[in-house]
């Protein structure tokens, strides 16, 4: 097996290292905050920087929340492209911006290192039970060598194409499931001003054409007033930001996502920064005047 390198261990990353570990890969981790003890104890070894995960590992895997963290991840003080990173794989599977990574990737190739973008779907409930999707851009080798892998962290993975393809999918997902949860939002509340009891409708499309991934836990979350977050309001707006910013350039309208980016902008003025995006029904109910959970 390959030495492995996890730099990120959030929400995300947690879930996804453990599951590279129980897998028996070595692991060397690096996190800017405090370590989760479960990553110690499944056998990962801690590094101070880094370059001293990187300088380990003969596969670099990083997962961190926005571009400019990716960019001192791989080249701040102690970053990765200071290791010698000869014949290695650099695989960044945050969501970031897809010209950032195209021109990360041409510093990291210009080291001697392939790249990856791989983007990843699914939330935390996905990363606990390694079946996230995964949208992959860069060479066909390079992908070769990192799947064995991705199957272990994800089910559904897909080499779409060259690299910052992963990213450009990724940035479609999200616009997707942005609209996705402003639907069941929409139509729960509508149900349960009606009279209706927002569970059970919930349940009812369960078994129909509306039926969905965001339907089944966001929708969960939602007549359960449970926003602790999966995938965190302001992690999504800067999804969205960035989707809004290359439909300008590329002459594309997105008018649903901007709505979208409207209601994650309510809840941050809400002080929902940290909430999971499912509680933009939050300002939904808030427009209807109602609520679809006794919140007394």
């Amino acid at each position: 097996m390959e030495n492995i390198a996890f730099i990120g261990l959030g929400i995300m990353g947690v879930p996804m290292c453990l599951n590279l570990l129980k897998a028996g890969y070595p692991v060397n981790t690096y996190t800017r905050s405090h370590t989760h003890p479960s990553i110690p104890e499944a056998g990962a070894h801690l590094c101070d920087s880094p370059r001293a995960a990187a300088e380990k590992a003969d596969i670099i895997i990083l997962i961190v929340n926005d571009t400019p963290n990716v960019e001192q991840v791989l080249f701040g003080e102690n970053g990765v492209i200071e290791a010698n990173l000869q014949g290695k794989v650099i695989v960044d599977m945050s969501t970031i911006s897809p010209v950032a990574t195209k021109t990360f990737a041409q510093r990291i190739q210009a080291a001697g290192a392939d790249y990856l973008d791989a983007p990843v779907s699914g939330g935390d409930v996905g990363a606990q039970a390694g079946t996230l999707s995964i949208m992959v851009g860069g060479s066909e080798s390079a992908f070769q060598r990192v799947l064995p892998l991705f199957q272990v962290m994800g089910k559904n993975i897909t080499h779409v194409g060259d690299v910052g393809a992963g990213q450009i999918t990724k940035m479609a997902n999200q616009v997707i499931v942005a609209q996705s949860i402003q639907a069941v939002a929409e139509a729960l509340v509508l149900a349960s001003k009606a009279g209706a009891d927002p569970e059970k409708v919930r349940q009812a499309l369960m078994g129909g054409f509306a039926n969905s991934r965001i339907l089944e836990v966001h929708g969960k979350r939602m007549t359960a007033g449970t926003f602790t977050p999966g995938f965190k309001v302001n992690l999504h707006q800067k999804d969205i930001t960035s989707a809004l910013n290359t439909a300008r350039e590329l002459g594309v309208a997105l008018p649903g996502a901007a709505l979208f980016q409207q209601l994650l902008s309510s809840c941050i003025a809400q002080g929902g920064s940290e909430w999971d995006h499912s509680a933009v029904i939050k300002v939904i109910e808030q427009l209807a005047n109602h609520s679809i959970r006794d919140d007394s």
